[in-house]
């Protein structure tokens, strides 16, 4: 049998032990096999039978994914109507009205975009974070970023960028992009970077101490449930707002809003100037649209720092 022959028939057989594939691959181009001029049958049928003992027994309960048993909760925000309306519990209406009309009232019907911008690259030398400036690739990845948000076309409300330098410099340059939309900035301390929870698996190279995660995070979940929650009941257009911020807040945003573990932020990664997009629906469910997107920036121009 020819080499050619054995690596079709290798790459037909996908999702077995490799080790044992190549081995029965090795074992032919030695004659072991046994194949002799006139038993060409004889010897494919035993190649089969090697090639095929290398691949795990399948059904389906050994390869159909179990659920964890952890139900999607519609009231993670706090603001489903069906609990609540306007924060408290619904009492009693009169028998002349719609029974129902007070929680129709209350229902959002308005879809949140969030656009999640992680702030450009910028000095890691400094020590004070006013040193900790755009370099003068992070200002071009800003430029990328502003160019890539005017290209999609949307009518943005607001843009919430965080307090510290590197984050409001990346923000002023993207909103000159923006200057035809009358797009209000806004600065908030709560978006500061900081260590959100401590991640699981643990890191070897960066471990800030428990006051550190005790502070962090209680912050930046004061920064989720500011910004992170279905529309207003009131609005009755869909939203497009933009926050400039960090990776560890924007990864935290991203697993809490999904209800994934939120100690496994550290297992994504995202590049300088990227876009996170999360859609919050009216009934209360989360989309991520896009996780650190940066294919609008050429290759070149990408960091992580």
């Amino acid at each position: 049998m020819s080499y050619r022959k054995t690596l079709k028939l290798i790459c037909g057989f996908a999702g077995g032990s490799a080790v044992l594939v190549f081995a029965a691959a090795a074992a032919d181009s030695r004659g072991y096999f046994g194949e002799q001029r006139g038993g060409e049958a004889a010897g494919r049928w035993s190649r089969l039978a090697v090639l095929r003992a290398a691949q795990p027994a399948w059904t389906p309960a050994s390869h159909t994914p179990a659920s964890t048993g952890h139900a999607w909760d519609f009231n993670w925000d706090k603001r489903d109507p069906s609990a609540l309306t306007n924060g408290k519990k619904t009492t009693a209406t009169p028998a002349t009205e719609d029974p129902s009309s007070e929680q129709d009232n209350s229902k959002p019907k308005a879809t949140r975009n969030i656009l999640l911008i992680r702030h450009s690259q910028y000095n890691l030398s400094g020590t004070m974070d006013k040193e900790r400036i755009l370099t003068p690739l992070g200002r071009e990845q800003a430029e990328f970023t502003g160019q890539r948000l005017a290209a999609l076309g949307l009518k943005y409300d607001v843009m919430i960028h965080s307090s510290m330098a590197r984050a409001t410099e990346t923000a002023n340059i993207i909103s000159k992009h923006l200057s035809g939309l009358g797009v209000e900035l806004v600065s908030c301390d709560l978006l500061r970077e900081g260590a959100p929870i401590e991640p699981v698996p643990p890191v070897t190279h960066w471990k800030p101490d428990a006051v550190q995660y005790h502070e962090d995070g209680a912050r930046i979940e004061a920064a989720f449930r500011r910004y992170i929650h279905r529309a207003d009941p009131k609005q009755k257009e869909d939203s497009y707002e933009i926050i400039v911020c960090h990776a560890n807040v924007i990864r935290y945003f991203v697993c809490r809003a999904l209800q994934f573990p939120p100690e496994g932020w550290l297992r994504m990664g995202l590049n300088n100037g990227s876009i996170t997009w999360l859609t919050i629906r009216p009934s209360g469910r989360v989309a991520l649209r896009t996780l650190g997107d940066a294919g609008f920036m050429p290759p070149d121009k990408l960091t992580r720092t």
